[in-house]
């Protein structure tokens, strides 16, 4: 069975400070203890900007409220090294469980929690038939409202505490999912999409200037308010007009600390749209470009089909790629290039994309993303080591979403949302575990064999918020 102090890694991460961080009540009630401890094994990235892990076999991780509010890491280490320092803490051990960042999923959109798993020949047959008129039941506050916790809580329940989602056309759509969002006191990033044109109705914008309006009210109304932000949300090229596209673009730079997202470069059939749609536009890409929705704080699904004048473009201007591989298999869409994207400095991280994703679960995109990178379609395919894939989910999508060093870690200064592994969740996991040599063997057997029943808790800003009633066992 691995055990980390085989592989030894650097690092006693402390912010040690004898004085309590000042009292300040969340928006969301219950009273929070000002400072406790989490003992467990941990897994951590020591430099966020490389996938590489740290692991410690008995260690401590120390939380507190500071001044605003927030509850974030103070210490993190060995046990035997933290705990002297610590003698009156509160202290939770779940031995045999393995203390881990909570996952980022870079994009989901929560209005298709009802449409996963419905077949389709391709991805714009799949919207027709499934998609859209699913998506026009959220002008119902209350249908809306159902959807968003549901959601939510399934989120939660596989380990994902920090999520890029798209809502719909409906303002209603926001405001519902934001509410249900901030009581769970969850960092989340929504938007109202924008589509005015080639969409059905009761979905389609019918007055730009409007959708314009609400997306500026939206963001004054939710952006920054607890742990919430607001992206600029264009559904795609193809369902908006110049005139919205741009309007976004102005929307997006006066307010340049909101995010924007949408999709680039999924499917052939929607590049040669996009040509015909855009014919001015050098690539697919380059019609956000000109748009003003490049920049820092956007995120494009997919980018499966960029060239590397594209992925320079977004390496230059601070964007991040959302790679989908469930959903980029489901719909036969392509593969992403991990070593173009490499090669030209391109930010990534991994995304669930469900509905056309097949799962919530981030060990399913995981495997997903190593079974993609290895196809050799017109290039050699590339594989990603287990450590690089959970970075992806965790630091690395934290840093692909501006989010470094607040989310998807362990480390000082980030919050405190996080989820405790049990190895030996299933019979099979604990019998593969049990007889891994190294950290790589370890997380790679979590990643193929996982699923929900892996995650024994989450915890969000310092409280449990789910548990699983099956008690891990001890070794």
């Amino acid at each position: 069975m691995y055990h980390s102090e085989h592989f030894p890694f650097p690092g006693v991460y402390p912010r040690i400070d004898p004085s309590l961080p000042h009292d300040r009540p969340m928006s969301c009630a219950t009273q929070l203890t000002e400072r406790q401890a989490w003992r467990a094994s941990l897994l951590w990235f020591a430099d966020p900007a490389q996938p590489n892990a740290s692991h410690e076999a008995d260690g401590l991780l120390v939380t507190a409220r500071e001044a605003d509010g927030i509850v974030r890491i103070q210490a993190i280490g060995p046990y035997r090294d933290l705990a002297p320092h610590y003698p009156d803490l509160p202290v939770t051990h779940w031995p045999g469980l393995c203390i881990a960042p909570g996952f980022v999923d870079l994009h989901i959109h929560y209005p298709q929690t009802d449409v996963i798993g419905s077949p389709a020949e391709g991805l714009l047959p799949w919207l027709e038939h499934y998609t859209f008129p699913h998506e026009k039941q959220f002008a119902d506050p209350a249908y809306a409202r159902e959807v968003s916790a549901f959601f939510l809580d399934e989120l939660m329940r596989h380990g994902v505490t920090t999520a890029l989602c798209f809502a719909t056309a409906h303002p209603e759509s926001v405001n519902v999912f934001m509410a249900e969002a901030q009581k769970r006191r969850l960092r989340m990033v929504t938007g109202k999409v924008l589509q005015d044109r080639h969409s059905p109705d009761g979905l389609r914008d019918t007055d730009t200037a409007l959708s314009l309006r609400q997306t500026e009210d939206l963001i004054r109304r939710w952006h920054g308010v607890d742990r919430l932000g607001y992206a600029i949300t264009p559904r795609f090229a193809p369902t908006s007009t110049q005139a919205q596209l741009h309007g976004a673009g102005e929307i997006a730079q006066q307010f340049p600390d909101v995010w924007i997202q949408s999709h680039v470069a999924e499917n052939v059939d929607e590049i040669r749209w996009v040509s015909e749609l855009f014919p001015e536009a050098r690539s697919y890409l380059d019609v956000y470009d000109r748009a003003g929705l490049l920049r820092q704080r956007s995120v494009y699904a997919h980018c499966i089909y960029l060239d590397d004048a594209d992925r320079r473009r977004m390496a230059e201007v601070g964007a991040s790629a959302a790679v989908s591989p469930t959903s980029n298999l489901f719909l036969g869409s392509g593969f992403f290039d991990y070593a173009a994207s490499d090669a030209a400095g391109l930010r990534y991280g991994l995304a669930s994309d469900v509905g056309g994703g097949t799962s919530f679960s981030p060990f399913h995109t995981m495997h997903a993303a190593y079974t993609v990178a290895r196809q050799s379609v017109g290039r050699p395919g590339v594989s990603l080591s287990p450590e690089h894939l959970w970075w992806q989910h965790t630091a690395g999508a934290a840093a692909a979403l501006d989010l470094s060093g607040k989310v998807g870690n362990l480390l000082p200064g980030c919050e405190a949302d996080f989820v405790a592994l049990n190895p030996q969740a299933t019979p099979l996991l604990a019998r593969r575990t049990a007889q891994t040599e190294t950290l790589a063997e370890w997380l790679f057997a979590m990643i193929v064999l996982g699923d929900e029943r892996l995650i024994a808790h989450t915890v969000v800003q310092g409280q449990l918020v789910k548990t699983d009633q099956q008690k891990p066992c001890t070794s």
